[in-house]
């Protein structure tokens, strides 16, 4: 059973990246499909602080949560941010 990750901490966990380096896939494919799972989780946390369903999100809110995430970051310190970066 996997634990999820901790928020920014990754957004794979061992066996979900262990599953994608096992795929019959080139590097550049291994590469966005660890991007895409990626971004998958994140927009999942995304619509679940907006109380909305991922496909319901819109662009001007992935932009306002980034941007929010972001002052965060600026203002709290890397910790206080979900994203780590």
């Amino acid at each position: 059973m996997d634990i999820p990750p901790q928020p920014g901490a990754q957004f794979l966990t061992a066996t979900e990246s262990a599953q994608v380096d096992a795929a019959l896939l080139s590097s550049p494919e291994k590469f966005l499909t660890r991007i895409t799972l990626s971004s998958l989780k994140l927009l999942i946390h995304i619509a679940q602080e907006y109380g909305v369903a991922v496909e319901n999100l819109t662009n001007q809110q992935i932009i306002a949560w980034f941007e929010k995430d972001s002052k965060i970051r600026r203002e709290q310190g890397i910790e206080s941010a979900y994203l780590k970066w």
